[in-house]
């Protein structure tokens, strides 16, 4: 037997085993192992943890990344959420008390800004639209908000260096209830939500393109997220002169890990405090009122 024959032989063995495992799991787990399998789900649970790249988690962010990653409850956790709803994983995920869920927003907006200032050109963050003065659109959804801004604006990532596009990034709970359970249509539902809301906008008035940034909690990217990667690793690729396979699997890493700490702040967070200064009043005028003394420092 050959080589190849017996490579062939094993690969048919796995599939068995795997068919066989997966029909044994119940529908939630199945549709867990399916989102951990999808391409850099992984990469943070089998990168060596590394603290000089950041690629080292805390005993918490490893202990909640496992049952995140297979739909397993997490263990010590409120019964009730400060917000006055029932506490599960999936409520935490998109609970906008405490603003972890536009952080988690913001961690991907800048891990994709930092990789763009290096291969694009008049990259900024959170740009503002143009304001309307009178244009309308044939889409009810497309938004007409003054004050609407996006997360990225580049030129140079998809045509010439004058082509701009504007970037909006979304990060959704897959196992949610609301959340299409057919992986692809997920994706898919969530790209035309942005699409709908910004992309006539764009490119009537900005005269420009729009790419939604669609992620996964658990790890995995939609198409146009995908596809931004893909170009962003070639074009550092050719600037590096690095192989094309290391810097895509260290931009999909470096997301990896964005997404996984980001959803465990998420889950594990502070929203009970409120912000408030340290001092409500001027010292000068505590000082004065108090009769304090500067000591000897």
């Amino acid at each position: 037997m050959t080589e190849t024959e017996t490579m062939s032989e094993k690969k048919i063995l796995l599939d068995h085993k795997k068919a066989t495992v997966q029909n044994a799991l119940d529908e939630e787990l199945k549709y867990a192992t399916q989102l951990a399998s999808e391409k850099g789900s992984s990469n943070w649970l089998s990168a060596i943890p590394l603290k000089k790249y950041n690629f080292d988690l805390t005993k918490r962010e490893f202990r909640d990344g496992i049952p995140l990653r297979y739909a397993r409850p997490l263990t010590n956790t409120p019964s009730l959420c400060p917000c006055g709803k029932n506490f599960s994983t999936t409520h935490a995920l998109h609970c906008p008390k405490g603003g972890y869920t536009q952080i988690r927003v913001n961690k991907i907006r800048d891990t994709f800004a930092n990789i763009m200032k290096e291969v694009c050109f008049d990259v900024e963050v959170e740009p503002h639209l143009q304001k309307l003065d009178g244009e309308t659109f044939s889409s009810n959804s497309t938004t007409t908000e003054d004050e609407a801004r996006l997360d990225i604006k580049a030129k140079g990532l998809w045509e010439s260096r004058f082509s701009r596009t504007f970037f909006d990034v979304k990060v959704f709970n897959p196992l949610a209830k609301s959340c299409p359970h057919i992986l692809n249509d997920a994706y898919k539902y969530h790209e035309s939500l942005k699409k709908n809301k910004y992309e006539q906008r764009i490119i009537d008035v900005e005269h420009s393109s729009f790419t939604p940034l669609v992620f996964a909690c658990t790890g995995g990217a939609g198409p146009s997220a995908t596809k931004t990667i893909k170009q962003l690793a070639s074009k550092l690729s050719t600037k590096k002169e690095e192989p094309y396979p290391d810097v895509i699997s260290y931009i999909i890493t470096e997301l990896s890990f964005a997404l996984l700490r980001s959803c465990v702040l998420c889950l594990r967070g502070c929203r009970t405090l409120k912000n408030a200064p340290a001092v409500e009043d001027s010292c000068d005028a505590i000082v004065q009122e108090g009769r304090l003394h500067l000591p000897q420092l």
